[in-house]
């Protein structure tokens, strides 16, 4: 298992079905920020793949691209800037579904 002291990367996939799952990326506390920013330039690279995979303790996790509606990350990739970003954006109301 991982330490308290860890840095961490969280990420929540929200799939087409409505149900949605988090899993924290592990790094190593002794590197802190080159850690974190390391984590976030891998999510950007693998947001160009059609299947993302998760190594857990006890299993391997195969996400497949096409079922996922939306990704959410804690904390904040901010470094990613430029065109397609929305530098100060804010959330008014959370995502309500109707059934």
């Amino acid at each position: 298992m991982y330490s308290q002291d860890a840095l961490y990367t969280q990420l929540t996939f929200h799939y087409m079905n409505g149900q949605s799952e988090s899993f924290n990326l592990y790094a190593s506390a002794e590197v802190e920020g080159e850690a974190q920013i390391s984590t976030q330039l891998e999510v950007r690279h693998i947001l160009k793949k059609d299947w993302w995979i998760l190594h857990l303790p006890d299993q391997s996790i195969f996400i497949n691209v096409e079922n996922v509606v939306k990704l959410e990350m804690t904390p904040p990739m901010m470094q990613l800037q430029g065109e397609d970003v929305f530098p100060n954006a804010e959330r008014v109301t959370a995502l309500n579904r109707s059934r």
